[in-house]
């Protein structure tokens, strides 16, 4: 899932989301059936025939995530997914996210550089150096309260300490 959503304008949604299915000839009843149900779980139900342009940003990340689950693929790639988007769908798309990746247990390798999102998004946060990139450090993200949604951990108090040392690992000189 990249930055931008990548859909077709010229495809309906169900036709956007079952693109992969139809990419790997695996456009089997099994597979169809699983994308119609997907729509309605995830809230695009009555947008199935609609064209891209008739949905919301937020719901075009929503179909664009669809449309990656849909193949059902072991381990996803989220490049940015959210930066297209303004502040408060990016946090209520993100919420939308990370419940369809726990509901579909899912694992994920999210990149962002903002630090907020990849707190409230993650496990554990991996830092990379710069060019060419090495692990500078592995940071594990436990929160006391289980279960929060990504917004719900913005709250939490752990939330601040974890930024901070974030903020930290990436600027060491500071």
């Amino acid at each position: 899932m990249l930055q931008k959503d990548h859909l077709f304008e010229w495809r309906t949604i169900y036709q956007n989301i079952t693109l992969g299915l139809e990419l790997q000839h695996k456009q089997d009843p099994a597979s169809l059936k699983r994308a119609d149900q997907m729509l309605i779980d995830y809230g695009l139900g009555r947008f199935r025939d609609a064209k891209p342009g008739e949905l919301s940003g937020g719901m075009r990340q929503r179909a664009a995530l669809i449309r990656t689950l849909v193949p059902d693929p072991e381990l996803l790639l989220l490049d940015e997914p959210f930066s297209a988007l303004d502040y408060q769908t990016r946090l209520s798309v993100c919420d939308d996210v990370a419940a369809i990746l726990r509901r579909e247990k899912k694992t994920a390798i999210l990149v962002t550089h903002d630090l907020s999102e990849a707190v409230s998004m993650s496990d554990r946060v991996i830092v990379l150096t710069k060019r060419p990139a090495s692990i500078r450090s592995v940071l594990k993200m436990e929160f006391a309260q289980k279960n929060l949604t990504p917004l719900e951990r913005r709250n939490a108090p752990e939330f601040p300490l974890y930024f901070n040392l974030l903020w930290k690992e990436l600027n060491p000189h500071e």
